[in-house]
């Protein structure tokens, strides 16, 4: 019964650790390569970091939203409520910035 849980959490922190590399490749190469506008490089670039978000809570943060896990709840609606703030606060500077220019 114990070694089931062990395989399970460790194919879980595997997929967590391939899906965290693929989501910080894929923004990489759009950057490198710029085969699409400005925009749409930034939409898909908060998009996978959403994603990535994503990942490392349920991965390896294991924060899931059943029932049982409440006060797991509360801290990930805490993180997105300071992750949102961050980036909001970060894109009001680049367009303050860029209207600067």
């Amino acid at each position: 019964m114990q070694d089931r849980a062990y395989h399970r959490e460790l194919t879980r922190y595997r997929a967590g650790l391939l899906l965290a590399v693929v989501l910080t490749l894929v923004p990489a190469a759009l950057v490198q390569w710029a085969g699409l506008s400005k925009s749409a490089t930034l939409g898909w670039m908060m998009l996978l970091a959403l994603a990535q978000i994503a990942v490392h809570f349920r991965c390896f943060l294991q924060v899931g939203v059943q029932r049982a896990e409440r006060d797991n709840l509360y801290v990930l609606l805490f993180s997105l409520t300071i992750v949102l703030l961050m980036v909001g606060g970060s894109l009001l500077v680049f367009f303050d910035q860029m209207a600067r220019m």
